[in-house]
C-alpha cells in the first residue's frame, strides 16, 4: 500500500470515528527537514530522519540501513524537505481515548484503530493481521497521542526502555547458566543492551521476558551453556574467509571462526556486525573473544538484524507472535528445521521451556520448526 492510499485510509478511519483530521495534500513546498539520519541511531516505527534532501519515515525498527526505497523496505520516502526544525504536523482534533488498547494475539481487521500502551500512540491497521505489534509495517501510525488537546505527538517509540533494568536479574542469569565461563558476564550483557534498546523491551512484560528467554536459550545451545567462547572444531577455521569480498580477510585466512554467544563467523559477518556496532571487527575479530560486552553485542546484532536462513529476525519472531520455532529457523534453520536435525531443535526448545519457567512466563505457541 503506497503512502497516498495509507493517508486516505487514515483520514477515512478517523473521519468515521468522528475525528477531524486534515491529511496534507501533495505540495510543491518542501517540508522542514527532520533531524539528519545517523547510522548509529536506532529508529523505530514512526520515527523520521532527513537524508539526501528528503524526509524518511521508519516503518519498523532499524539501525545502520541508510534511507532508500530499496533495501529491506523499512524506509518510506516522505518527500523533499528544506530548512530546519520539525516538519509541520497535520492539524485536527486529537483522537479520544475510547479506542481499545492493543492486545497481542488479537485478530485485527483492516482499518482497526488501537492505542499502543507502551508509547501512548494510535495505530491503524493497513492489513488484516493476527495481533502483530503495532510498531511494524502492518500498522500505520496516527499523528496524535491520546491527549484530547490536538497537540501533535512527539516521534513515537516502539520500545519500553528496560524499566528498572534488564528483565532478567543477575540472580536469574546465574541460575540459567550455573556452569558458565566467567568470560560471559552479566555486566557485559547489560552493557550490550545500549546497542539494541528494543531487545527484551518491546511489547508486554510477558513478551519481553519471552524474548529474553528465547535469546538466552539459543545462546545456551550454541555455547554449551555459555561454556565455549570459540568454535571447538579448529579444522573449520580456514573455511570462513570469503576471498571474493572486496575487503578480503585482513586479519588472516583462519581468523574468522565462530566466536561469542551466537558464534559469529565469516569475514563478511564480522564486517557487517562491526559496521553496525561502530567497532572494527574485520581487522580485530579477537575482540569478540576478549571483550565480554563486544561478544554480547555481536549476539544481539544477529538477533536484532539478521534473518539468516529464516524469513524474519529472531527479535521480530518473538515480538510479533511467530513463535520460538522461527528463531531457530533464523539461526540454523537450513540445517535443523523441516526434519534436518530434530534432536538439535528439541534441545533448543527444551532450553527455552526451562528458561521461560525461570522467568515466570508461558512459552507461547509454535515452539518447533
Amino acid at each position: 500500500m503506497n503512502k497516498r492510499n495509507i493517508a486516505a485510509l487514515l483520514s477515512g478511519v478517523l473521519a468515521a470515528a468522528g475525528l477531524a483530521v486534515a491529511v496534507p495534500a501533495t505540495s510543491t513546498a518542501a517540508a522542514a527537514c527532520a533531524a539528519p539520519y545517523s547510522a548509529a541511531q536506532v529508529y523505530t516505527g514512526g520515527t523520521t530522519a532527513s537524508y539526501n534532501g528528503h524526509n524518511w519515515g521508519a516503518k519498523w525498527w532499524t539501525q545502520g540501513e541508510a534511507p532508500s526505497t530499496g533495501g529491506s523496505g523499512v524506509w518510506a520516502d516522505q518527500g523533499a524537505c528544506g530548512g530546519s526544525g520539525p516538519s509541520p504536523s497535520p492539524s485536527g482534533t486529537a483522537p479520544s481515548c475510547d479506542h481499545p488498547v492493543w492486545v497481542a494475539g488479537t485478530q485485527y481487521a483492516t482499518g482497526a484503530v488501537v492505542r499502543y500502551a507502551p508509547n501512548g500512540q494510535y495505530y491503524i491497521a493497513t492489513h488484516d493481521n493476527p495481533g502483530y505489534d503495532p510498531t511494524i509495517s502492518t500498522w500505520y501510525w496516527s499523528p496524535y497521542t491520546c491527549t484530547g488537546g490536538g497537540t501533535p505527538s512527539p516521534s513515537p517509540t516502539s520500545t519500553v526502555p528496560n524499566p528498572g533494568g534488564f528483565v532478567v536479574s543477575e540472580a536469574q542469569f546465574n541460575q540459567l547458566f550455573p556452569s558458565r565461563n566467567s568470560f560471559y558476564t552479566y555486566a557485559g550483557l547489560v552493557a550490550a543492551l545500549s546497542s539494541y534498546p528494543a531487545f527484551a523491551a518491546t511489547g508486554s512484560d510477558t513478551v519481553r521476558k519471552q524474548e529474553a528467554a528465547a535469546f538466552l536459550a539459543n545462546v545456551s545451545h550454541e555455547t554449551g551453556g555459555l561454556v565455549y567462547i570459540v568454535e571447538q572444531n579448529t579444522a573449520n577455521y580456514p573455511h570462513y574467509c570469503d576471498s571474493s569480498q572486496p575487503y578480503g580477510c585482513p586479519a588472516g585466512q583462519a581468523a574468522y571462526y565462530g566466536r561469542g554467544p551466537i558464534q559469529l563467523s565469516w569475514n563478511f559477518n564480522y564486517k557487517a556486525a562491526g559496521d553496525a556496532l561502530g567497532i572494527d571487527l574485520l581487522d580485530n575479530p579477537n575482540l569478540v573473544q576478549t571483550d565480554p560486552a563486544v561478544a554480547w553485542k555481536t549476539g544481539l546484532w544477529y538477533w536484532m538484524t539478521q534473518n539468516g536462513p529464516g524469513t524474519m529476525t529472531p527479535h521480530n519472531a518473538m515480538v510479533n507472535g511467530a513463535g520460538f520455532g522461527e528463531t531457530i529457523r533464523s539461526i540454523n534453520g537450513s540445517l535443523e528445521c523441516n526434519g534436518g536435525n530434530p534432536a538439535q531443535v528439541q534441545s533448543r526448545v527444551n532450553a527455552y521451556t526451562s528458561f521461560a519457567a525461570v522467568l515466570g512466563v508461558p512459552t507461547g505457541g509454535n515452539l518447533s520448526c
